[in-house]
């Protein structure tokens, strides 16, 4: 059950990052549910590499959606992504 929960959840990740990248029209489930989970450790990474913790969901979600957003602009960058 924790992996479907997983999906979905990285599945939102990568749906609201592609929003804020304005992606949304390319990507597909499978781009988003991919996105959302790496780019949330990655955003995760990147936030114990600075010193800063999440605090509470509303931080994981914020962390997470960030980390996503940076894979993204990563992947637009390599010209991976369009």
């Amino acid at each position: 059950m924790g992996v479907i929960v997983s999906l979905i959840i990285g599945g939102v990740i990568g749906w609201l990052a592609s929003l804020v990248m304005k992606t949304g029209a390319q990507m597909g489930v499978i781009a988003n549910i991919i996105v959302g989970i790496v780019g949330a450790a990655l955003g995760f990474w990147l936030a114990g590499a600075l010193g800063i913790v999440a605090v509470g969901s509303r931080g994981a979600w914020i962390i997470s959606i960030l980390g996503a957003v940076v894979l993204i602009a990563i992947l637009k960058a390599l010209n991976i992504y369009q």
